[in-house]
């Protein structure tokens, strides 16, 4: 991708985020390198620093606390913190409650595109003033890949 200006701003939600950071040789490499290599900016807002916090912490993931702060330090200081209106923009009509926090991060931070590899994210691709894609739509378009 030709850098002109600014990195294109992005939302990743948690799962791709800690895919990209625990499968160093993963389907979601890419991204990792792209906001390692600022062809990319990630957006985080408090609350979704929060449920990446609560994911590494996952008794599955077997993560002492001193990996899951290195994890967060190869992410958190590439991206750039958003804080989210109150009241909050408005977004579309979301089933699962703990989505909600990435559509109003994407549409407060104006983000280019929320990448994402939940389904029910996916589903309001139509309905959102932020395009919605999977990794591999964003991987192909955007990073050229």
């Amino acid at each position: 991708m030709k850098r002109a200006g600014n990195p294109p701003r992005v939302v990743i939600d948690t799962n791709l985020v800690l895919s990209a950071l625990v499968f160093s040789q993963g389907r979601v490499t890419p991204l990792r390198l792209a906001w390692q290599n600022h062809h990319i900016q990630p957006l985080v807002s408090r609350a979704t620093a929060a449920e990446l916090l609560r994911v590494l912490a996952y008794p599955k993931f077997k993560l002492s606390a001193d990996e899951q702060q290195e994890l967060l330090a190869d992410y958190l200081p590439y991206c750039k913190s958003v804080v989210i209106p109150n009241p909050p923009p408005a977004t579309p009509a979301c089933r699962d409650t703990f989505d909600v926090p990435f559509l109003q991060l994407a549409v407060a931070g104006k983000a280019r595109a929320l990448v994402t590899g939940d389904q029910d994210l996916l589903s309001l691709a139509k309905a959102s003033s932020c395009p919605i894609v999977s990794a591999e739509q964003f991987m192909k378009t955007l990073l050229g890949k």
